[in-house]
């Protein structure tokens, strides 16, 4: 233990050394890229984040500065350093937290893109899927810790339809070529409900599986920008442009974009960042670039916001997504197996660009609606069981220089202005390094860059080194964790686990040895949390939403994980008691509005209508009253402990205070008679799921006939 113990000080302290000999790099006029291979003759470690904005701030010129920290910037960012140019990103928020992270987390080509092409007859949306086709491919080879392929089963429910949809699917595989993932197949009805058994029965005729990829959209979005960094990128978050910086072109007299000038967020200290090219990649925010650039041009975003849903993973097989090509509204809806979890999505409507888009009832219901069209009769889906909401904003573009403005450009868009600046508009997340190759050739031919070729075809991102799909074994082995925890790790880390594991705490039991849970149904531990802030965590919500995953899988869970996440970042950050506080408020808000928890609290209000019978209001009022033995017509944490301890269960108060919260509708400390009316009418209507509340009562009143064990987990938590 000694042992492990002065290794992970050493690690820690290694980290910081190299990080500070790093930050020299940037203050001498040699490439970051070729000073570490001489050096090191490897990539990197890690420089801090201090470091990191040191290098912005001394660095006489970059050769490129990224502005944003999507999918998209960081590729910028990722294929410029590689080509040997001195590059720079800055991000004003977290990577990845916007649309980056609120995709529907499949790398794909688009089969009903692939639809239009052949039925249009347009060659540009065939060659759109073809590219996305090859990036697929390229994804799933350079981070195989992060993505796999996932079938997907297209059920079919007229016979006229079989051969349709089967000739559309295997033009998508002959269209993938070599790089195909696995050829598509056609099922009986009786199979496809051996493999779907979800699935409605009623009709059904047959099905299609064809494969696409699946990612961890923002860890992936992550990998690219640490790759980046480790190859000599100088990138900082929370890093915010003020304004560009202009020059006057001495051969010309026009002004040019020679940089910005930037705020560090969380310092408020300000600087400037001076580059021979800047690049917008700021994804739905393009166009308040661009105004910084000419407050006279016009607006080429016209954003889209696409809804999703988080449900029980019972809802489907564990490695059988479900497509419905054709929803009410002539919308693609996706329902697929992730972390566990179920994913529903997405829905499509205009929305106005918000750095916190709010994902709104009635898409939520949209979608539940259409799920409950392609289930069987037998499952229930109820609104309860939605554990996480959340809506991301799509930067679909017009191109500026089409002479038919209002035409929204089905691609991406590279273009540059009169003052230089470059931006990389529209597109899709699978093509995200095609986006940026080519951003990065039109940067480099505008203002005249010496580079090398694009190199970032097989590239290798952050982690993949040292995986292998037997490594979780080594670290249960090795380390003694648990083995979904070991199965979580490798499959978010990579080769960078056994990093994780060496900072797992030891847990005092005898299994298992390392590796304490933040919240006991996920497999996140409390050493990611210190390795989130390696990873350039800075809020509580970078580790909640970004780093780990768990406020897109469950808002409850995560709400319960917050104020351990916080003690354990204001420790190693030396957060004031006043920061831990902001931090918790704003997690908490975040949670509420962002990913869905308000939704949870507005299925359940003082004007619910209770919808119960006669029989039902008895049943549930003489349950009431064995708590409430003083007939006050209310209950208490006082009354709840009571009953709890004459059975001999025992629950830590806080949690306690936590369970009875959920139901406080007017939050007076106390739960009246007609609260707990309006919960078992929501829970009987499938707008609330697994009370925590409504099953502590059930079971203790059942206990108190029987005198038989009590169970007080949570189950779901649904929101």
């Amino acid at each position: 233990m000694a042992f492990r113990r002065a290794l992970k000080r050493t690690v820690v302290v290694g980290t910081g050394a190299v990080a500070t000999v790093f930050g020299l790099s940037h203050l001498i006029e040699v490439s970051p890229l070729k000073f570490l291979l001489c050096f090191t003759n490897t990539v990197c470690r890690l420089p801090s984040r201090e470091a990191q904005l040191t290098a912005l701030k001394t660095t006489e010129e970059f050769d490129v500065l990224v502005v944003g920290g999507g999918a998209t910037g960081a590729g910028c960012a990722l294929d410029a350093v590689t080509r040997n140019l001195k590059t720079a990103l800055v991000e004003r928020s977290d990577f990845s937290s916007g649309t980056s992270s609120r995709s529907t987390k499949l790398i794909h080509g688009g089969v009903r893109y692939l639809q239009k092409a052949i039925m249009q007859l347009d060659y540009e949306q065939y060659m759109m899927v073809k590219e996305a086709l090859h990036e697929r491919a390229n994804l799933l080879e350079i981070a195989p810790h992060l993505s796999a392929p996932l079938p997907i089963m297209l059920p079919v429910y007229k016979w006229w339809q079989l051969p349709y949809y089967w000739a559309g699917i295997k033009m998508y595989d002959l269209v993938a070529g070599i790089q195909c993932l696995k050829s598509s197949y056609v099922l009986s009805k009786t199979k496809a409900l051996e493999l779907f058994p979800m699935l409605k029965r009623d009709k059904l005729v047959g099905a299609i599986v064809y494969y696409d990829g699946q990612h961890n959209d923002a860890r992936m979005n992550l990998a690219i920008a640490l790759t980046a960094a480790r190859h000599g990128a100088a990138i900082a978050n929370y890093t915010e442009v003020v304004h560009l910086l202009k020059t006057k072109d001495p051969q010309t007299g026009k002004e040019k974009v020679c940089g910005a000038h930037c705020k560090d967020v969380i310092t408020g200290e300000e600087f400037d960042v001076k580059a021979k090219c800047v690049i917008n990649a700021t994804g739905p925010f393009t166009d308040s670039l661009r105004k910084m650039d000419n407050q006279e041009t016009s607006n080429i975003c016209q954003p889209s916001a696409g809804v999703h849903i988080v449900i029980p993973g019972y809802y489907s097989p564990d490695n059988m997504g479900l497509l419905d090509p054709a929803t009410s509204d002539g919308r693609v809806i996706f329902f697929l197996p992730w972390e566990k979890m179920t994913i529903a999505g997405t829905t499509d409507t205009p929305t106005n660009v918000t750095a916190h888009p709010i994902p709104g009832e009635d898409d939520i219901n949209f979608i539940l609606r259409e799920v409950r069209n392609y289930l069987s009769p037998d499952i229930e889906v109820r609104r309860g069981d939605v554990l996480a909401a959340w809506s991301g904003i799509r930067p679909l573009v017009t191109d500026p220089n089409s002479k038919d403005t209002q035409s929204i450009c089905r691609n991406h868009i590279v273009s540059i202005s009169d003052s230089g600046l470059v931006t990389i508009a529209g597109g899709k997340w699978t093509t995200y390094r095609s986006m940026a190759e080519e951003t990065l050739d039109a940067a480099i031919k505008a203002h005249g860059l010496s580079a090398e070729p694009c190199k970032t075809v097989g590239l290798m991102l952050e982690g993949a080194k040292g995986w292998t799909p037997t490594l979780y074994i080594r670290l249960v082995q090795d380390y003694g964790l648990e083995n979904e925890v070991a199965q979580h790790l490798a499959s978010t880390y990579g080769g960078k686990a056994y990093d994780v594991a060496k900072m797992a705490e030891v847990t005092g039991q005898r299994w298992p040895i390392v590796g304490k849970r933040l919240v006991s149904e996920f497999p996140y531990i409390e050493s990611e949390v210190l390795y989130a802030i390696k990873e350039y965590a800075c809020t509580a919500i970078d580790v909640l939403a970004r780093r780990t995953r768990l406020g897109f899988l469950n808002v409850q869970a995560a709400d319960e994980a917050l104020p351990r996440i916080v003690q354990i970042m204001g420790k190693e950050l030396d957060w004031s008691q006043e920061r831990k506080t902001a931090e918790l408020e704003a997690a908490k808000k975040f949670l509420y509005h962002e990913m869905g928890y308000r939704s949870r609290s507005e299925q359940l209000t003082r004007t619910s209508e209770i919808n119960l019978d006669y029989q039902e209001v008895v049943r549930y009022k003489k349950r009431f009253h064995k708590f409430d033995k003083e007939s006050k017509g209310f209950i208490t944490t006082v009354d709840v402990q009571r009953v709890l301890d004459s059975i001999n269960v025992h629950i830590d108060e806080n949690a306690l205070h936590e369970i009875l919260n959920e139901v406080d509708l007017n939050k007076n400390g106390q739960i009246e008679i007609d609260e707990f009316l309006q919960l078992m009418s929501a829970v009987k209507k499938g707008q609330v799921s697994d009370s925590r509340l409504a099953i502590l009562m059930k079971t203790a009143e059942e206990t108190l006939d029987k005198r038989g064990p009590v169970t007080v987990d949570r189950s779901g938590g649904g929101v």
